[in-house]
């Protein structure tokens, strides 16, 4: 844990570096210590983006170990956010939930909880542990883990992964191929400007 000590060392916790981040006003400055943002992410197996937007300083009960945070996330107040917590943007090309959750204030998101898309959860809301959630939760509600449910689909589903790299491409094979299907393209195009 050489970069959590570090961290420690020279700004008190790993929320006082990601606020430094935000705050930098030198690029420079702002560059290395996003480089030792990332080190610390993944020397603890997390991805909580530097750019990800929190309205105050989340509790994180067993560190940020296993966490990931899209940066396109937005947070409130008092988050409570266990291990194993997934609160990610949906790229899917063709997917109704693409973008990124919107959480409200005072949640508590159990061990292994799943937030993807473009969803808002409400305030005082409690998320159970291995829970996903996909729909849209009012405020002061209790989020479940259920049981599996299947939908078996007759077409062959696009389950690539979609990035923004200076052009569209997609991951395969262990690289990045840019995207040349013009129909997906369209798509991709047109769920960004209305993200």
């Amino acid at each position: 844990m050489l970069f959590k000590a570090l961290v420690t060392l020279l700004f008190g916790s790993e929320w006082k570096l990601k606020q430094r981040i935000v705050a930098a006003r030198h690029p420079r400055a702002r560059q290395v210590m996003v480089k030792l943002w990332g080190a610390l992410q993944y020397e603890c197996g997390s991805s909580v983006a530097w750019n990800a937007s929190f309205a105050g300083e989340p509790c994180f009960p067993h560190g940020i170990k296993s966490i990931f945070i899209s940066g396109a996330a937005t947070i409130g107040r008092n988050a409570v956010i266990f291990q194993q917590v997934t609160i990610g943007s949906n790229t899917l090309a063709g997917s109704k939930g693409f973008g990124a959750p919107e959480i409200g204030d005072n949640c508590y998101i159990g061990a292994g909880a799943k937030i993807v898309g473009k969803v808002r959860v409400g305030d005082n809301v409690r998320i159970g542990a291995n829970a996903v959630v996909y729909k849209d939760v009012p405020d002061n509600s209790v989020v479940l883990s259920g049981e599996q449910r299947t939908v078996a689909g007759r077409e062959q589903m696009d389950n690539r992964f979609y990035s923004f790299r200076g052009q569209w491409c997609y991951f395969d094979e262990g690289s990045w191929r840019p995207v040349s299907d013009p129909a997906v393209l369209a798509h991709l195009a047109g769920v960004s400007a209305g993200a």
